[in-house]
């Protein structure tokens, strides 16, 4: 991604795949959500991975084309937003740990929620470490009276240091009856995965002002280009009584400050099919072979019982020099 200018992706003409969703819910959740993806040059079979979460945890999916997933595999329970890297030959799966199911569900009716960044590392993407925390709470903000909240890892490397991303504070949706993050931080190491300290303020507020942040601040992923940072943000908002999230491109100097560019995908229907018609979530965007891919996932409908969220992508060809 670092050899992309900010021109190439604020250009890029991008479409939706017409067979979306790639990934529904399954396995007797309603929700597969947070797609993480290796590309082939990054796996160690050569194949596509792509790592999403359900109410039972953390699974990866793989694939020969991107598209078409398969070979589902659980790797980790009590995650949540999973974020996968593959740095130095190793695979370092950040992710948020929750409760158990049972102390989900108890959330849900007035118990307090507590979740943290964990990590687990693989050689192979077959047999994994056992998990550990890299990111508690340590400030005031990432916390209130529904419990803590620490969600949304994503890491990049900026210099020798290592700079992890993430989500805080919860924010009650009314009409869908869940949290939504509040806030948006960071945390950096000169190690991948012990050492992080968080930093004292959050980089990214709810703001009242803004047509797609008047809520909270969903989550960020932030990726380092040629010329400068972009920052592909969901923020919650409120619009015409309803709760909606939508993916914006930011910009930024230094990963810190970000200033709003354009919207890049907003909620809609897609011909007979709703399943992206209220909120579009957390994505992740891959730059393999002169495209570029933005997966993402999103949800049909706040009613939280009959509320689905899928998997789907969002693709650019760049100009054939580029490629």
């Amino acid at each position: 991604m670092q050899k992309l200018s900010f021109d190439e992706i604020n250009k890029a003409q991008f479409k939706l795949y017409k067979g979306n969703p790639i990934i529904r819910n399954f396995g007797g959740s309603f929700t597969a959500a947070d797609p993480s993806v290796l590309t082939p040059s990054q796996s160690c079979d050569g194949l596509w991975h792509l790592f999403c979460h359900t109410f039972f945890g953390v699974y990866m999916f793989s694939s020969e084309n991107g598209i078409d997933f398969e070979n589902v595999k659980k790797i980790v329970p009590r995650a949540m937003r999973p974020n996968i890297n593959f740095i130095d030959g190793r695979y370092y799966l950040f992710y948020e740990r929750t409760k158990t199911v049972a102390g989900n569900a108890l959330s849900l009716v007035g118990g307090k929620w507590k979740s943290e960044i964990f990590v687990t590392v693989s050689d192979d993407l077959e047999l994994w470490t056992k998990p550990r925390r890299v990111i508690g709470k340590t400030r005031d903000f990432e916390a209130d009276g529904r419990g803590q909240a620490i969600s949304n890892p994503f890491l990049i490397k900026i210099g020798e240091n290592y700079r992890l991303y993430y989500s805080c504070g919860q924010t009650f949706i009314k009409d869908c009856g869940f949290c939504e993050p509040t806030y948006i931080s960071f945390a950096e190491s000169a190690d991948i995965d012990e050492g992080y300290l968080s930093r004292s303020e959050p980089i990214i507020r709810p703001d009242r002002s803004s047509p797609y942040l008047n809520l909270c601040s969903g989550c960020i992923k932030v990726y380092r280009l040629a010329d400068c940072y972009i920052g592909l943000q969901n923020g919650i908002f409120e619009k015409n009584g309803k709760s909606r999230s939508a993916i914006m491109l930011l910009r930024s100097d230094d990963g810190i400050k970000f200033e709003f560019v354009k919207m890049l995908l907003e909620p809609q229907r897609c011909g007979e099919s709703d399943w992206m018609a209220q909120f579009v979530y957390a994505c992740h965007l891959v730059y393999y072979d002169g495209r570029l891919r933005l997966y993402f996932n999103a949800r049909n409908t706040a009613n939280p019982l009959t509320g689905r969220e899928c998997i789907g992508m969002y693709e650019a060809e760049l100009p054939s020099e580029r490629s």
